[in-house]
């Protein structure tokens, strides 16, 4: 199967650039905790070692073309590696205290802001135009990361402002993320050889679960959701807080 030589240099530089700013969100996160002890110190070294090895296990797999979906027919292993990452990953987040008073630490603007790396998601316009992979992918999949990391700075900088309507905003880009998500994941296996393909029989969209790109779907897509999800969980502790912190000002 032909793989671009420029897809080699592209996600290697998105995929640093994915890993520096989910360390940094972290590491900035945990500098924020009130000082005490090496627990804090703790949790961010666990968080990060956690994120990494992930990411060399994800790494190994795609490079082993274990997600390849001609080797794997029947069952798209992709999903496995898109799903379980997601639900491993907020479990122990939201459930572990370690982890919570992290994340209670953290500006929901910054959980947003961080999702500025979607706009790399062009990529897959750009193989589009390059004839290496279908449009029904290419474009609800290009143009929805694209408009996801524009609006996801927007949103960020309304809630850093505490604007009015600033809540429901990350609300409706949080949604709209997911979708993104949701659809490009659908799309990709409705392309990709298999028994559920039914769109793109002339041209079966491979490429997205062979290595390097497959690092997008079982690397990217999970940080992404997880992300999401966290949002999503930090805006609902925040507005279960309000009518308390009310009372207390009142």
């Amino acid at each position: 199967m032909h793989v671009p030589q420029y897809l080699f240099g592209f996600t290697a530089a998105a995929e640093a650039i994915l890993l520096v700013a989910i360390l940094l969100l972290i590491w900035f996160g945990v500098a924020r905790l009130a000082p005490g002890g090496r627990e804090r110190w703790i949790s961010a070294a666990i968080l990060s070692a956690g994120l990494l090895g992930w990411f060399a296990l994800a790494t190994y797999l795609g490079h082993q073309n274990f997600y390849w979906a001609p080797r794997n027919p029947t069952v798209p292993l992709i999903l496995v590696g898109v799903v379980v990452p997601i639900v491993i990953g907020l479990a122990l987040l939201t459930h572990s205290r370690r982890f919570v008073r992290l994340l209670d630490a953290l500006p929901v603007s910054w959980l947003v802001g961080v999702q500025f790396y979607r706009v790399l998601g062009g990529i897959f316009l750009v193989l589009w135009l390059d004839a290496e992979v279908p449009w029904q992918f290419a474009l609800p999949a290009g143009v929805g990361d694209v408009a996801t990391g524009i609006f996801a700075v927007i949103v960020a900088g309304m809630l850093a402002r505490k604007s009015w309507r600033a809540a429901s905003a990350a609300y409706a880009w949080c949604l709209f993320g997911i979708a993104d998500l949701v659809v490009a994941l659908s799309m990709g296996a409705l392309t990709s050889p298999g028994r559920i393909q039914l769109l793109a029989s002339e041209a079966p969209n491979s490429l997205i679960s062979a290595y390097p790109l497959v690092m997008i779907p079982t690397f990217a897509v999970p940080v992404s959701v997880i992300l999401h999800g966290l949002t999503f969980w930090k805006l609902r502790r925040m507005r279960a807080d309000a009518p308390t912190n009310q009372a207390v000002h009142a």
